[in-house]
């Protein structure tokens, strides 16, 4: 039987206004630079975006992945304006993307893009404006587990599909085994956590198993967690937490977030890629940008069965997601310099050394800064 665990955010410190105060969202960024070191915005910003005249409060909603990226945000804007206030609710990509479609939120932080039909649907909430879709967080997802005596390992995708589905139940078993050589592995229950929420991180994962597990996952990739059993938790930390309480458990989480956990490696090509923000970078620096879309949507899909050893294409690329058309010309103005801070080379550089993750190519940015330059006032 599954087993839940409501472990989020808000719960711990006690008030979605609290958490607001705390984490602003998004985040460092998806980089079509495979150094990953490339911002080259060509920017000034600095975080006194509009000389610090803004004033209001700005809300949002979405991706749990992002937490130190979102500090290191509302740091860098609120100090600089010190009128405005950034709220975020990190209640999973899936809710945060229906809190802006709603209109409860003036933008969101999603792991995913935006679908077909939530785009249509966005025309009523961007006041007949276009979505303003930013990838400005990229990082690599690591399968985490707690082991006694091991703090990595070596594992494929058809090894990782069958952990999740059930089907590899020790820590032992041959399959493992096999992928590390000289590593002694206890016979301990394997204990597989995932996200219970509808997550962008969950999408991404499910995305890359699904590419590279052939048969061993019968499942299509999906914002939902498609196995039961095991244990679920909701959002990043609670995840985290859940593995972190017990002995042979193991979960996929954004790599930001791992600290102390042990980190598997997976199989790219021939070799077996650590994660790294670089290696995340270059794979989507050889991935494309979906055709089709409005110029201020920059969704990218992402190449999951790259065979380079340089890339890792366990990789999430987390948006920002607003309009380019709001009715009160006072939320137009935060949208606009709070994603402008977001993109810039301040910004970029204070999630990077907060969350690990790599800053926007300089290409990225020309595209970005253009679509949050569409931003105004309906």
């Amino acid at each position: 039987m599954e087993r839940h665990v409501n472990l989020s955010r808000l719960t711990r410190v006690g008030s979605a206004v609290a958490i607001g105060a705390l984490a602003l969202s998004l985040a460092a960024c998806g980089s079509d630079d495979a150094t990953g070191n490339g911002t080259g915005s060509g920017t000034s910003t600095d975080g006194a975006a509009n000389g610090g005249d803004l004033s209001g409060e700005l809300n949002g909603a979405g991706s749990s992945a992002q937490g130190s990226a979102m500090d290191a945000w509302r740091s860098g804007f609120q100090s600089a304006n010190s009128g405005v206030t950034v709220n975020y609710d990190p209640i999973g990509s899936g809710d945060g993307r229906k809190q802006f479609l709603s209109g409860a939120v003036q933008y969101a932080g999603s792991d995913a893009y935006l679908t077909d039909d939530e785009i249509s649907q966005a025309k009523t909430t961007c006041q007949n404006g276009d979505v303003v879709e930013l990838p400005v967080y990229i990082s690599p997802i690591v399968v985490a587990f707690n082991l006694k005596g091991v703090d990595s390992l070596n594992l494929d995708g058809p090894t990782v599909a069958k952990i999740f589905d059930g089907k590899i139940t020790k820590w032992d078993d041959p399959a493992i085994a096999k992928l590390n050589d000289g590593v002694k592995l206890p016979s301990t229950a394997i204990t597989p956590v995932h996200r219970s929420d509808d997550s962008g991180t969950t999408e991404n994962f499910t995305q890359w198993v699904k590419a590279n597990a052939g048969d061993a996952w019968p499942y299509e990739a999906s914002q939902t967690f498609p196995v039961k059993g095991g244990q679920s938790a909701q959002g990043t930390s609670g995840v985290v937490q859940t593995i972190q309480g017990g002995d042979g458990t193991v979960g996929y989480i954004d790599a930001s977030q791992a600290g102390k956990l042990g980190t598997a490696k997976i199989k790219v090509g021939d070799s077996f890629v650590a994660h790294s923000a670089d290696a995340a970078a270059a794979a989507v620096a050889k991935s494309k940008i979906v055709s089709g879309r409005a110029a201020s949507d920059i969704a990218v899909d992402i190449d999951r069965t790259l065979t380079d050893s340089s890339t890792y294409p366990l990789v999430l690329v987390s948006y920002d997601i607003a309009c380019t058309s709001y009715s009160d010309a006072n939320q137009a103005a935060l949208v606009k310099g709070f994603l402008s801070y977001v993109i810039s080379d301040a910004g970029q550089q204070a999630a990077a050394s907060a969350a690990g993750s790599a800053p926007i190519s300089k290409d990225l940015y020309t595209k970005a800064q253009a679509a949050v330059d569409a931003i105004k006032a309906g």
